[in-house]
């Protein structure tokens, strides 16, 4: 089989689509190849993700790896979100065809998007080598 039953379920019923009015990040990704965008909008509380949505425009791999990787920092540190990798997504979807590992690629590049301008918004200092691949000509 192609897919695993965890991307299938994912792709079937994605958690947390939709869009947060007032985000306090956003963060907007696509692949020029493949034509896949993706849109992050973060709650954040205190330190932590308090509440995540998405919308993506893609095929089932991007909708799924999204997907998850709400799931996976929802409720977390802004510390421990950071650190999301794309191989954390497609280990957690029990793996991913290698043509549709850029949909993962997407998902972290779309969090860290989203991560970087809250942390521009607020003006909390960090480190740029943090966002290595995140280029904000797309942010608001």
């Amino acid at each position: 089989m192609l897919y695993s039953e965890k991307v299938m379920d994912h792709f079937r019923n994605p958690r947390n689509v939709g869009v947060i009015d007032q985000a306090d990040g956003v963060g907007e990704v696509g692949n020029a190849k493949c034509g896949d965008i993706m849109k992050i909008y973060l709650k954040i509380d205190g330190d932590a993700i308090s509440d995540v949505k998405f919308e993506t425009f893609g095929c089932g791999s991007a909708i799924a790896s999204s997907s998850m990787a709400t799931e996976m920092i929802k409720g977390k540190p802004l510390e421990e979100v950071m650190e999301l990798t794309n191989k954390a997504v497609v280990e957690a979807l029990d793996g991913l065809p290698a043509h549709k590992l850029h949909c993962s690629v997407l998902a972290e590049e779309a969090v860290k998007a989203a991560l970087k301008d809250y942390y521009d918004k607020n003006n909390i200092a960090y480190d740029p080598k943090q966002f290595p691949n995140v280029d904000c000509a797309g942010c608001h």
